[in-house]
């Protein structure tokens, strides 16, 4: 009775919610509500995450494999956590302190390089200068209609682009382009790591793909 009480008001106040979300929710057991509170993209054990929707992340992680190649626009805890789970991972930054920052706690599968945006063509062009090709391009940097342009000639021809944040009109020209290319797109909605608002990660791919979609 006291419980059933107890519910009644918190309901009332419009507390009753946010109450469950914290007992037990999908958000707890993600660890949003942890990431939320560091301010970083870290699940509920503290290890790193991408900043994706946890959906997004979900559908993505068993489809990683070791012998795959990633190029990031744009660097973080993603790096690491890709890190952890293909080959090799290489990702251009524009933040000087921030490739400090990170490049001391990245294993010997992963790399960051720092380009400024003083020269766009320096960043958005870093994808071609080891002249490799890649299985996953991840956009999720600065100037993002330019990279999108400037990484499909070494995007694998089995290979994928994921656009994140790509609900955001600026991005049109980039999600116009690829569909020019002949690429076919999913889109994943949801909450990011550690974020309230949602958001979307665009999937561009091919037939015969390596996330098998």
């Amino acid at each position: 009775m006291i419980k059933k009480t107890i519910w009644y008001v918190l309901r009332k106040m419009r507390l009753a919610g946010l109450l469950q979300l914290w007992l037990k929710s999908g958000l707890e057991e993600d660890g949003w509500f942890r990431s939320f509170h560091a301010q970083s993209s870290i699940d509920k054990a503290g290890k790193p995450l991408p900043w994706f929707s946890y959906g997004f992340i979900k559908f993505l992680t068993p489809r990683l494999a070791p012998n795959m190649s990633v190029f990031e626009y744009g660097s973080g805890n993603s790096t690491l956590w890709f890190a952890g789970k293909v080959g090799k991972v290489k990702a251009v930054e524009h933040d000087k302190e921030w490739v400090e920052k990170l490049t001391p706690c990245l294993p010997q599968n992963a790399k960051v390089v720092f380009q400024s945006l003083d020269q766009k063509t320096a960043y958005t062009q870093e994808v071609g200068k080891a002249g490799e090709m890649y299985d996953l391009i991840i956009v999720d940097g600065r100037e993002r209609n330019a990279c999108v342009e400037a990484c499909l000639p070494y995007l694998a021809p089995t290979g994928v682009v994921i656009l994140d944040n790509a609900e955001r009109e600026s991005y049109l020209p980039a999600r116009a382009y690829l569909q020019q290319k002949g690429f076919k797109c999913l889109d994943f909605w949801g909450m990011p790591v550690g974020t309230a608002i949602n958001s979307c990660t665009a999937v561009y791919y091919r037939e015969n793909n390596v996330l098998d979609i």
